[in-house]
């Protein structure tokens, strides 16, 4: 371990002592990275107040190169080439991810997905996506993401008011007329295609329903609700952790309910269906939520081999390993005990949250919101009561919904089983 990595880390919280050679002795497998999220821009033309990166806890994107370079970003496509064929893997994600990806510059970006594809093996798929605040999105990003087939999520708070109070630029201005334009021209015809879906920061202060409808004007085939970043030592607003009120499960429910009872779906909600999969016993395919594998791993403009990003609004190095891309392979992080700590499923949950009724469900949240001084990871989310109320509540609306569906089949049985007067015979 880097002398720098071991200043990073806080005393031994866990899941730093955790035993890996026990778990290898116990049966338990390393889960292959299939998500590589890669910065390709560690600086922002936004200012965000509640922004993880850049107004929270590490501060290290102020010592990264702005823009990964080339020769970084080569080393980075043979260490995803080598992953996949190590792990036999028939297709891998790559997100292109800052601060804000589109910084990096039209050229930029295309060589870094053609490094990327060029080097894989035949028969390996890299599809890829970027994350962007949709502010510099024009015709010639467009253009060039149809060319080589990249999908595009933007980030809006909903309205002009929900979204400017805190995504504004570095002199304060609102960027909700800036991202309108781009998601107009994201929507058009010709590029509606790569319209992957919109990314939503709840803020309290806005009305549930009315930010939902707002995001639903521009007819995204899919909507992501983000619970802004807090720990136990520096909770989210509106979040004191010891209080039994559940805002932030409250705001959920209001949508839940607005978007499950539509007469038809409107959009897909990620955060919803991945609760309702794991109700009906399927693996989640989200961090959120579950206790499925996290097979995420990203590349820092330096070619730093880091956890999660959102990890940043723990505490200064959250995110660092002392491995990079020039040098390691993505294996070797797989052996880390911060990244084995994703993948251990129950047993990486706190006693608390293994005596709950849904912890196969809840899965303790997001693993940044459960940092605590001391303890590290080894705790209930800070959102912990509101993800109770969300997801007893969805729980709720499903059982009946079954039942319901089940009462109809055994009406519909016992009708097809009434004899016909007419013809003195069963009707089936």
């Amino acid at each position: 371990m880097s002398s720098e990595y071991a200043e990073a880390t806080p005393r031994l919280e866990w899941p730093m002592d955790l035993d890996l050679n026990a778990l290898l002795e116990n049966g338990w497998r390393p889960t292959p990275f299939q998500e590589f999220v890669l910065k390709i821009h560690s600086r922002c033309n936004l200012a965000c107040t509640y922004c993880y990166m850049y107004e929270m806890a590490d501060q290290g994107w102020r010592r990264q190169p702005r823009r990964m370079s080339q020769a970084t970003t080569d080393s980075v496509a043979a260490r995803i080439a080598e992953h996949a064929r190590v792990n036999r893997l028939s297709q891998v994600e790559v997100i292109l991810h800052g601060g804000e990806p589109l910084l990096a510059g039209a050229d930029h970006i295309r060589y870094t997905v053609n490094a990327v594809r060029a080097a894989v093996d035949p028969g390996v798929t890299v599809n890829v996506q970027v994350q962007t605040n949709g502010v510099l999105l024009d015709s010639v990003f467009l253009n060039l993401f149809d060319e080589l087939g990249v999908l595009v999520s933007v980030s809006l708070d909903g309205d002009r008011e929900a979204n400017d109070r805190h995504r504004r630029g570095p002199a304060g201005q609102g960027s909700f007329d800036r991202v309108h334009a781009g998601l107009a021209e994201l929507t058009s015809p010709a590029f509606r295609h790569l319209f992957n879906g919109l990314l939503c920061t709840i803020d309290l202060g806005n009305d549930p329903v009315g930010t939902y409808e707002a995001l639903l004007s521009h007819n995204p085939p899919t909507m992501d609700f983000l619970l802004p970043h807090g720990t136990w030592e520096t909770p989210p607003p509106g979040r004191l952790p010891d209080s039994a009120d559940s805002p932030y499960g409250d705001w959920l429910v209001a949508i839940f309910d607005r978007w499950y009872h539509a007469p038809r779906r409107e959009t897909r909600v990620r955060l919803f269906e991945e609760i309702m999969r794991l109700l009906l016993g399927r693996p989640s395919r989200s961090e959120a939520v579950g206790l499925s594998a996290v097979a995420v791993v990203v590349v820092e403009t330096d070619g730093g081999i880091e956890q999660v990003d959102s990890l940043k609004s723990a505490y200064e190095g959250a995110t660092r390993t002392p491995l990079n891309v020039g040098e390691h392979a993505f294996d070797a992080a797989l052996m880390l005990p911060s990244i084995a700590a994703r993948q251990i499923g129950e047993r990486a949950l706190s006693p608390q949250c293994q005596s709950c009724e849904i912890r196969r469900v809840c899965g303790a949240g997001l693993y940044p919101h459960r940092y605590r001084p001391g303890t590290g990871f080894a705790n209930p989310s800070v959102y912990c009561r509101d993800l109770f109320r969300l997801i007893k509540h969805i729980q709720h609306a499903v059982n009946d919904d079954l039942a319901a569906v089940r009462d109809r089949s055994r009406r519909r049985l016992a009708s097809a089983e009434v004899t016909d007067p007419q013809r003195g015979t069963l009707t089936s």
